[in-house]
């Protein structure tokens, strides 16, 4: 089988004595200070380009975050607002926001976790324990102000583009209030225990990408927000498993198949709080996941999805003036992704839009009507996002997978190209970079990382150049993880060729001493959904959990198979009405060629995955038993069925259309196939993939007398967030795999 192989160079000496080298241990992976270095979140330039704001983690406990500035002029960083100073103790979150934070994957942060920019650059806005506060960045003594004090707890504030007023979401009701006096009035009503209005559903959390419920007018007079009924979703039980109590929840959970909210577009004046509502047409089975209001504030528009997400449709409607106006179409035989790259402009009757339609996500330029001027860019590689539009100098920026799907980089063309498939990159350090414009696209933060980078934040104007550093991150002096950089191992990129002759990308990481005359057991850190490659070259924890594996005497391997992103449709249409079977194909094209490896120990490989990782470790154990030893699945999926509409439909239709797909895509009917050695771990309060996922599989090996491992965590999410907990899974999953895989050593 052809394979293409690519060492990245190792910025670590690794020819030192090891012995002298500090142990890695899981528990300090998990300590502060952060091992990767500052704990940098949200970088955002302020409107007027003169400073970089972002949310640090402290010190002593990473998990408080503070609110920071970089001063462009003066060099200089500081600490703009410690949340303790502002609240002594945040005390208990709603049970709302308890929800959307496990939604943002922000369920373990505290403290200042998000903030926003007026538009005139005057006030950051930040909520706090339930409450709103603003700093005002033109005051000579630069005080918090806070403009809500309320007993609910108020989420997802929004400040108006002129900086006068917040909208924000109280008691599933919209809600504004002034800045200067903190004058408080209600838009809506109606909330209620299925009435929401401006608030995101949780499958717009959740799976669409949306985590607001409201927007504000580009002139400051209007609000348009979504009103969400769910009472159309059937009332479930959900089970919460504390240490010492059990807590039956009452939760409208959209499964699949099911019911879905169904909505209303409204758009409420601030001064009269007079509503005008837009027609959304006669089908209520729909999905909304997007509005947006065009530059003039006269004109709004909104995304249609259809149920089986085969159709999206884009419309522009004008408040109080009859129907909107449909201006664009997508279809697909399979489905569509959602994105977020709308754009109108300013200056001409025209917006950017991205489409698949090509075979690859690229980037076009519409008439208002529609009509298809020019696209802007073109090739055998896949746009990630617009991040910015220069219409001053017609210039677009986007990120690609142009370079490879394991790198993502920032590029610029023409809105006026005839060339789109000739594009400039901008940025030049192989590896993974995140980028933040501002609003002319004249200046960037970019956060930069890569499998021997940990992130370094940098400020870069539009063609570029450096213009300063936020954070270098130097593994070097006191860096957290310095003491540990001579035993940092390489990671080796290459190409496998999959059944249809498309590259299946993986890597791999060699254990520390590595003779290649030995034999070494193999942890296989998988994953495997539509939504997420592992196979980057960019740093994470993962990356530090994976070098705590090669120090522990393991070859560290993942591979991505067909069905992911960022390699075209096609590659991601393969896994159409066949999840858990298609992933299964690929990743045993992996374990065959990891067999094939002299270094390699074929008796002892291990499969480790979380969430859809977790379904696929327990796939590949229940359809290939005995091709490996040991197979390790934190909260998986068992059964979709039990999963939510939008993300299950996508991929696998309903369960009254396709039965078939949904019993081959079951681990349970393949459960009593298993004979390898199984640990089981699942959250007990999980809310996403919920903890019967696991409890049907428990039933379904006792009753074939199948015996397993298993580990639960009472009160933990899907996350398993919790500080000790945390630790407590990767240490008893070492534990196992170290006891399967590396008997004689113990």
């Amino acid at each position: 089988m052809p394979i293409r192989l690519a060492l990245l160079p190792c910025l670590f000496c690794l020819g030192l004595a090891h012995a002298d080298q500090p142990e890695l241990t899981i528990e300090r992976i998990f300590d502060s200070p952060e091992l990767s270095g500052p704990t940098l979140r949200e970088a955002r330039l302020s409107p007027a380009g003169d400073r970089v704001t972002f949310l640090r983690g402290r010190e002593e406990d990473r998990n408080t975050l503070d609110l920071w500035e970089y001063h462009v002029d003066d060099g200089e960083t500081r600490l703009l607002v410690a949340a303790d100073d502002v609240v002594e103790q945040e005390g208990e979150l709603s049970p709302e926001e308890r929800a959307r934070r496990e939604r943002a994957r922000i369920a373990d942060l505290r403290g200042i976790v998000e903030y926003r920019w007026s538009g005139d650059g005057r006030f950051l806005l930040f909520p706090l324990a339930g409450d709103i506060y603003v700093l005002d960045m033109t005051a000579d003594e630069r005080e918090v102000r806070q403009v809500t004090a309320s007993e609910a707890f108020d989420t997802d504030p929004q400040i108006a583009p002129d900086g006068e007023h917040v909208a924000f979401v109280r008691d599933r009701n919209l809600w504004l209030a002034g800045i200067d006096d903190s004058a408080e009035a209600a838009l809506t009503t109606d909330g209620d225990e299925v009435i929401a209005n401006g608030m995101a559903e949780f499958i717009a959390q959740e799976e669409m990408g949306r985590s607001t419920g409201f927007w504000w007018s580009p002139d400051s007079r209007r609000i348009a927000f979504l009103r969400i009924d769910e009472s159309p979703i059937d009332v479930t039980l959900r089970y919460e498993i504390e240490a010492g109590s059990i807590t039956m929840i009452e939760q409208r959970y959209p499964y699949t198949g099911t019911p879905n909210v169904t909505y209303r577009l409204g758009v409420v004046d601030i001064e009269t709080g007079d509503t005008e509502w837009i027609d959304l047409g006669e089908e209520d089975d729909i999905y909304i996941p997007r509005v947006d209001w065009l530059p003039d504030g006269e004109h709004l528009s909104f995304q249609h999805q259809s149920r089986d997400q085969q159709t999206l449709e884009l419309l522009i409607a004008t408040p109080g003036e009859g129907e909107p106006e449909v201006v664009l179409t997508e279809t697909a035989d399979t489905w569509i992704n959602l994105h977020d790259d709308l754009h109108f402009l300013s200056d001409m009757p025209a917006f950017i839009w991205s489409s698949e339609h090509s075979g690859y996500r690229h980037l076009y330029l519409y008439a208002l009507d529609g009509e298809l001027i020019r696209p802007l860019t073109a090739g055998n590689w896949a746009v990630d996002a617009l991040e910015g539009v220069d219409e001053e100098l017609g210039m677009i920026y986007f990120t690609a997978a142009e370079v490879s799907p394991r790198e993502k980089h920032l590029y610029r063309q023409s809105l006026v190209t005839s060339s789109p498939e000739i594009v400039s990159r901008i940025s030049r350090r192989s590896g993974w970079h995140d980028v933040a414009m501002d609003r002319q696209a004249r200046i960037y933060v970019n956060t930069f990382s890569s499998t021997e980078q940990p992130p370094q934040l940098a400020l870069h104007s539009a063609d570029g150049n450096r213009i300063a550093w936020l954070v270098e991150n130097r593994i070097s002096g006191d860096h957290p993880y310095a003491r540990f950089r001579d035993g940092h191992r390489p990671t080796e990129f290459g190409e496998l060729v999959g059944p249809d002759g498309q590259s299946l990308h993986y890597r791999l990481i060699r254990p520390t001493d590595f003779d290649p005359e030995k034999r070494y057991p193999v942890f296989m850190h998988i994953y495997g959904g539509p939504t997420h490659r592992l196979v980057t070259d960019s740093w994470s924890r993962r990356i530090l959990i994976d070098q705590y594996m090669a120090r522990q005497g393991y070859v560290v391997f993942s591979l991505d198979n067909r069905g992911i992103e960022r390699q075209g449709k096609a590659f991601q249409d393969a896994a159409y009405l066949k999840l858990g079977q298609i992933e299964m194909i690929d990743q045993m094209i992996g374990l065959d060629w990891l067999r094939s490896q002299d270094f390699v120990d074929p008796e002892r490989i291990g499969i480790f995955g979380w969430s859809y990782g977790g379904y696929v470790a327990l796939m590949a154990l229940a359809q290939y038993p005995g091709e490996l030893a040991a197979g390790v699945a934190v909260a998986p999926v068992t059964d979709w069925r039990l999963y939510d509409t939008h993300y299950t439909e996508r991929y696998m239709g309903t369960p009254q259309d396709q039965p078939e797909t949904y019993g081959k895509g079951n681990v349970l009917t393949y459960a009593d196939r298993i004979e390898d050695r199984l640990l089981l771990i699942h959250p007990m309060a999980d809310d996403n993939v919920l903890f019967t996922h696991s409890t049907l599989l428990m039933q379904e090996l006792q009753e074939q007398v199948i015996p397993f491992d298993l580990m639960t965590y009472p009160g933990e999410k899907h996350a398993i967030a919790g500080g000790p907990q945390r630790v407590h899974v990767y240490k008893t999953i070492t534990k196992f795999l170290d006891r399967v895989l590396k008997p004689n050593q113990k």
